[in-house]
Parts: C-alpha cells; structure tokens; sequence
C-alpha cells in the first residue's frame, strides 16, 4: 500500500509535521521552492500544506494528479484557486479559529494607535524632538466602532472595543438579530455604518461582492474625521480613493496591515503622516502561528486517514467520529446514485433526495454530495463528492434534500427521484442489519435486490412465460444469474427484474433481451 505522503511548502510550526508524522503520515518539508520546483514535485503527494507564500495556481494543479487535500494554515485562501481544485476534486481546508484572536487584538492595538498616534509619536520622541502638542488624540470611550463582516474575528473585536466602553454597530448580511444581540451590538446596513461610525474596522473575505467595498463612494457617506482600519485583506480598499481622503482631510486617519499588492514596498500611501501601516502582522503571534498548524495538520490527517473533513470551502464537513457511522450509509448514497446514473437517457432538470428514520437524523450533506456522484459519474469521468455539487449548479439542475424523522416501513430509508425532459423517475433503498445496501423499490415497483458488480435491469409487461423466455436467452448464451429479484406494480400491469450476473452482459445478448415481447427497457448495469 503507497504510504500517504503531505508536502509542507511554507514556513510552518514544526509541531505540524510532527503531528503528520506521529499520524503515520510522510511530510517533506520544503520551503521557499520556486514555482517551476514546486511544479515538478507536486504530482507525487496527496496533501500540501501552505501558509500564504506558495500560489497554487490551475497550472501547478495541473500536475497534481495525486492531491486530494489542500491545507491552509490560516483564513485567507487567495493564494489558492478554489474553484479550479474544486473542479479536480481537491479539498481545500483553512484554520478560521487558529488565529481569530490574534488578528482581533492587532485590530484594536490599530484602532489604538489611530486614536493616540502612538508610531508617529514614538517616531518624533525618538528623533529628539519633543512634540507634545502636535499628538493631540481622541479618546476612544463612548466613540463608535462600525465593523463590517462580524463573523468570527469581527465578533471578537466588538467584544474588546465594548470593553473599552465603546458603542460597537455591524453590518453583516448573515448577522442574524439574535446574534447581534448576543453579541451586544446594533445590526445596521452598510451606508448608516459609515454615517454614524467613528471608526470603521474591516473583517471580511474578499469576494467579489466586497471587493472595493471602501472605494470614493463609501468614503464620501463616511463621517468627517473618521478612521479607518483594515487588517483583513488588502482589495477591500480602493487605496487610490483612500490616499485622496486622506490627502484632503477627509478622514483623519487609517491603519493598514494588509493591502492590495504584497509584499507592499511601493505604495503610494507610504509615508503619509495620517497612516499607521503593519507588514500583514495580523496573525503574527507565536501562539497563532502554533495553533493554525497543529490544526491543520489535525484536519489533514484526519481527512487522509479516516474522511474526516473539517472547516473545507468546498465540501460538506464531517467529523472523524461521524465518517465511520456514514460510511454504510454513503455506500447506499453511491448505489442509488449510480444505479439511476445509469438509466437515465435525458437531460437532467431536478433531483429530490428523501432521508427517512434513523438516516434523517445524520449529517445528510455529504450523503447528498454523494448521491450526486454517483448520479453523474456515468455520464462525467471526473466527478466526484468535492465537485459533484458545483457541477450540478453548473448545469442548472435544482438539488432539494427532504428529512423525514419518523420511520415508515424501514428503519431507515434513502430515496433518489429524479426528473428529466420527459420523467419522473426514482429508486430507494436501504441498509440491510445497518450495513448492506439494498434497493427497495424502483418507481411504484416494489422488490429486494442487493447490487452486485454485473447487473440486469429489465422493465417488462407482466405476462406468463416472461420469465421462462428471459431465462431461455441467458441460458443459451452461457450466462449464469446469481440473483433473481422481481417485482410488479399490480397483476398484469409492470414488472422489474433485476439480476445479478456472473459476468458483465455482451451487447448481442443484451439485444436479444430488449427483442423479448413484453420487453419495455432492458439495460446492463455495473456497481463497484
């Protein structure tokens, strides 16, 4: 068996290739390679672990044929291209807790400095000069913070400034009401933010919806003398429309730790007197930079080994402790998948996924990525649990998951329909002793079948001798049934047979098949 090998290709703790080592794992430790080196070694992993220096662009993903798992050991995922390894189906994981505390207090230190000039002050007090009156700062007491994105960091930083007496207001588009009361502070839209605040902190990704979020427009309905803080990410600020507030006294300062181009040597907002500027220090802290590799190697290991997945962008999370629970159940989820994937001749429009009894009360996220997996797989080589969601999306066709606690006829029941350009059609199935799959049930039909790796799927009128004559072919040809499962939807109305063969059906047979009277639909069928 090929050893799981993880490449760390940033400077990292120590402590997380210890934690993958001491997991069984083999890590090789390989900072600062150049982008062609990188390239050339990365087909050989299944995992790589990365801090913000190393760009995991589409092109080196290209060569990364064995990589199942990105780590970021940190929140930001610009560095790497989410949508081209999600396409791949490559999980990409980040540690959005490891350093929430230590980007929350360099916030409020910048909002600190801001308020008290304290570089500038120390850089003149340094110089021999004795400045005292021209550091005239404002007390931060009963001042207003407006924080935009009050997700984890942002909630941590409206903690720290209500303890320095401050009034905290948030605009955050999943904030909930009850959150913000929990939180203490006052949920408003982003134009009353920048009205009333006297200090507008940034805690937000940057997506496309945020990019340039404080760009001319923003600083115009911001309050005169207000101040600004961004120690998220750099594109959230039009720094041109910045400078020019700044120039003109529109806002009396800012701080900065991150910035649209890094590393920053060359900015034009450098050496403004109203500008506090840190070197992306946010998550800068010996305690940060500890506990972000030893979670993200914990994650790693945990996906590697035992499919676990844990704070992914891409993919539904599941703990290690639920992944063995899951995993008859996702053997079902598959079969379902792709026993409909295989009859399915028309294009796809809707998919519907029922969960009954026991299985309604699991984590049903990643047995829904599944069932489309399998649904799809027939049809698209590449697909798999990571993708599989975001292909669906792709081509238009509306997922809906449907939870049904009570037990029906089964403990425990999966049911996929799906409806295409001309049907509605469906397949459930079941956990035999919770650990065999079954198909229960084809559309209104109803019979018991395990699935098998060669496969007969027959729909026919039901008539006497059918199954004679069915038996007849196979016979003749020399092909041997393992299992033979029938079911009709009333006497004389439709019937399903399903076998089990020894040996996948040749294509003369399986015509001869269809040529049967009777015959509506026969198709060979192919499980792992």
């Amino acid at each position: 068996m090929t050893m799981v090998k993880v490449l760390i290709s940033d400077k990292m703790s120590p402590r997380a290739a210890e934690i993958l080592r001491d997991r069984g794992i083999e890590v090789d430790e390989r900072p600062g390679l150049s982008k062609e080196e990188l390239a050339e070694v990365i087909g050989e992993y299944d995992g790589l672990a990365v801090r913000s220096a190393t760009k995991v662009t589409k092109k080196l993903l290209e060569g990364a044929e064995r990589l199942k798992v990105i780590g970021r050991a940190g929140i930001g995922v610009d560095n790497i291209d989410v949508r081209e390894a999600t396409a791949r189906g490559i999980v990409v994981m980040n540690t959005p807790f490891g350093n929430a505390i230590t980007t929350a207090e360099h916030a409020i230190a910048m909002l600190l400095s801001l308020a008290r000039q304290i570089p500038q002050a120390n850089a003149s007090t340094q110089a021999g000069k004795w400045e005292k009156s021209r550091f005239m700062g404002v007390e931060v007491t009963g001042k207003t913070l407006g924080i935009i994105g009050c997700g984890n960091i942002g909630s941590i930083v409206a903690d720290r400034a209500l303890g320095l007496k401050m009034k905290v207001i948030a605009f955050d588009p999943y904030l909930t009401e009850e959150r913000a009361r929990e939180i203490g502070v006052e949920k408003v839209d982003l134009d009353e933010l920048l009205a009333r605040a006297d200090f507008v902190s940034l805690h937000t990704p940057l997506t496309d919806q945020t990019r340039n979020i404080i760009d001319k427009k923003a600083i115009a309905k911001m309050k005169d003398g207000a101040r600004l803080i961004n120690c998220a990410r750099g594109g959230l600020v039009d720094e041109a429309a910045l400078k020019e507030a700044l120039d003109a006294g529109k806002l009396a300062g800012a701080a900065l730790d991150v910035f649209a181009e890094e590393p920053a040597r060359d900015n034009p907002l450098f050496g403004h007197p109203a500008l506090v500027a840190t070197p992306h220090l946010g998550a800068s802290t010996r305690e940060a930079q500890t506990n972000v590799a030893i979670q993200i190697a914990e994650q790693m290991a945990d996906f590697l080994l035992l499919g676990g997945v844990t704070n992914a962008l891409n993919m539904p999370s599941m703990t290690p402790e639920e992944a063995p629970r899951l995993r008859p159940y996702m053997a079902l989820a598959r079969q379902l998948g792709g026993f409909m994937g295989q009859l399915v001749r028309s294009g796809i429009r809707q998919i519907e996924i029922e969960y009954e009894g026991h299985v309604a009360e699991l984590n049903t996220r990643p047995l829904t990525a599944v069932v489309i997996e399998g649904l799809l797989k027939p049809m698209l080589e590449s697909v798999n649990m990571v993708n599989a969601p975001v292909i669906a999306r792709e081509r238009e066709i509306d997922v809906a998951e449907v939870l049904h606690e009570r037990a029906g006829d089964y403990q425990t029941l999966m049911r996929l329909s799906v409806v295409t350009e001309n049907r509605r059609r469906s397949v459930a199935g079941t956990l035999f002793s919770n650990q065999s799959p079954r198909i229960v049930q084809l559309d209104d039909v109803t019979l018991e079948a395990e699935l098998a790796p060669a496969m007969l799927y027959v729909v026919n009128d039901d008539r006497p001798g059918f199954i004679g004559a069915l038996g007849t072919v196979l016979g003749r040809h020399g092909v041997n049934i393992g299992t033979f499962n029938l079911g009709r939807s009333g006497r004389g109305d439709c019937a399903v047979a399903l076998l089990a063969l020894d040996q996948p059906l040749a294509e003369n047979v399986l015509e001869e098949v269809a040529a049967l009277d009777y015959v509506r639909q026969a198709a060979p069928l192919a499980f792992d």
